[in-house]
């Protein structure tokens, strides 16, 4: 097949991308593809159209990549692509929507509260610390923050409202971080992970030797935990390949956190490790994603 890999991108998380994009580009030609590896800038419709490939490979993250833009664009172009289509993308990619729709489903999460301007920091009634900060609309864990008091969360809130419209500040609930990768309608192996530092932060995801990864050997956890994720899939209507993320406390009680439509594919990613750990080496889980 004719597969162009559009990868990079504007958002904060483009060296991520682009990793990703170098990564399923080697697997795709090793695979025997006729491989394009394409930005996204404006001038991108206009080489589709004059490449006319068979299918793109989406391995942009964050705005204007896993939020649905890219994907309409495709739509409209009626070019085939991987991943989630635009309205999955879309409610995936804001935290706020996809907790409502998941706590709908009698799933717990962490309780939460939105800010979108510093007059809804001022009227903000928040007094659970340490709380969880984050933008709304990011992956990679860039902008999260762990805030003690009031003061910190004001302070950081202004800080991240210079750069990004839409803020939650969320329960912190002591526990396990686990997370459930989905491969074409499966859900795959458990990963527990354990970062040095405690938060599993942009820096403890991308740099080698911060974050140790186990795989679950609790086989009623497991289950539980591949049972909502199941359902989650299912209502948001995911494809081809996602990754959901958990926290789980002390007392053994499942909180979603958030989805990733398109999780990184580098070499300290997830979701090719959970892959393998069920047989699928890297260049076999391209060939099922774009199949």
């Amino acid at each position: 097949m004719r597969i162009v890999v559009l990868m990079g991108g504007k958002s904060s998380e483009r060296e991520i991308s682009l990793k990703t994009g170098k990564a399923v580009s080697q697997a795709l030609r090793a695979l025997g593809h006729e491989v394009y590896e394409l930005d996204l800038t404006p001038e991108l419709p206009c080489k589709l159209l004059e490449l006319k490939p068979d299918k793109v490979f989406i391995a942009l993250h964050g705005r204007l990549g896993e939020d649905g833009t890219v994907q309409g664009m495709l739509e409209i172009l009626g070019i085939p692509y991987t991943g989630s289509d635009t309205i999955s993308s879309a409610v995936c990619i804001d935290k706020d929507f996809t907790k409502r729709i998941v706590q709908s489903l009698g799933i717990k999460t962490p309780k939460w509260e939105v800010i979108s301007s510093e007059e809804d920091l001022e009227s903000l009634s928040w007094e659970e610390y340490p709380a969880v900060l984050k933008p709304a609309r990011e992956g990679s864990s860039i902008g999260l923050e762990i805030v003690k008091n009031k003061e910190e969360l004001n302070q950081k809130a202004k800080e991240l409202l210079r750069r990004t419209e839409k803020l939650i500040v969320e329960e912190f609930i002591k526990g396990r971080d686990l997370t459930v990768g989905f491969l074409k309608g499966e859900v795959l192996p458990v990963i527990e992970v354990k970062p040095q530092k405690g938060i599993y932060d942009y820096e403890s995801k991308y740099t080698k030797g911060k974050t140790e990864y186990v795989f679950l050997e609790d086989e009623a956890l497991e289950k539980k935990l591949q049972e909502i994720s199941k359902k989650i899939c299912k209502t948001l209507n995911l494809r081809d390949f996602a990754r959901i993320d958990y926290r789980v406390d002390e007392r053994g009680e499942v909180y979603f956190l958030e989805v990733n439509t398109i999780p990184g594919m580098t070499e300290l990613s997830l979701l090719p490790m959970a892959a393998k750990r069920k047989g699928i080496d890297f260049n076999e889980l391209i060939s099922i994603i774009i199949s």
